[in-house]
């Protein structure tokens, strides 16, 4: 049975953005890559209530192995991976081992701080679904930083690698 994984992207929420770096990474990945069985839900609207609900809603009805959640983060540089995610004082972290997930790329980071915005939001409801079903489904969310000609083709072939080691970490 093929590793299914639920990509996730956000749709713009500035009137400056031209486009959301998220759902761009995922439409150049939806054109290269078809070695996992992949199932995108892109451009999200960036909503605190309704993202996550979209996003529980998706993985009940396709029940994937696994879960790449992806938002957009204009300052960073990097692919960040989020270790966990707070609401208020509780916070969860993702059962995935992310030094194992990132070892050795150029282009990714583990990071700490998922921002507070609706990427944790969505993050953070996206765990605790999984966590209070007794779920299996891994799950992890990406912050993935604008995308330019220099960084394009590091940011996605770190993103490739991830979503191949996701199926073993």
């Amino acid at each position: 049975m093929p590793f299914k994984i639920l990509l996730t992207s956000f749709t713009t929420w500035l009137p400056h953005h031209k486009s959301n770096a998220s759902d761009d990474l995922l439409e150049i990945i939806s054109q290269l890559y078809s070695g996992e069985q992949l199932i995108f839900l892109r451009k999200l609207p960036v909503d605190f209530q309704i993202a996550p609900k979209k996003v529980i809603a998706k993985l009940n009805q396709v029940q994937p192995d696994a879960i790449i959640c992806c938002g957009m983060a204009e300052s960073r540089d990097k692919l960040t991976v989020e270790s966990r995610a707070f609401n208020g004082l509780e916070m969860i972290k993702t059962t995935v081992n992310l030094d194992h997930l990132v070892a050795e790329l150029k282009a990714t980071d583990i990071s700490d701080n998922a921002g507070g915005f609706v990427c944790e939001r969505l993050y953070y409801e996206t765990l605790k679904y999984i966590r209070d079903r007794l779920l299996t489904t891994k799950c992890i969310f990406l912050h993935i930083p604008p995308l330019t000609p220099q960084n394009s083709e590091i940011i996605t072939s770190d993103f490739l690698a991830i979503i191949r080691r996701l199926k073993y970490c």
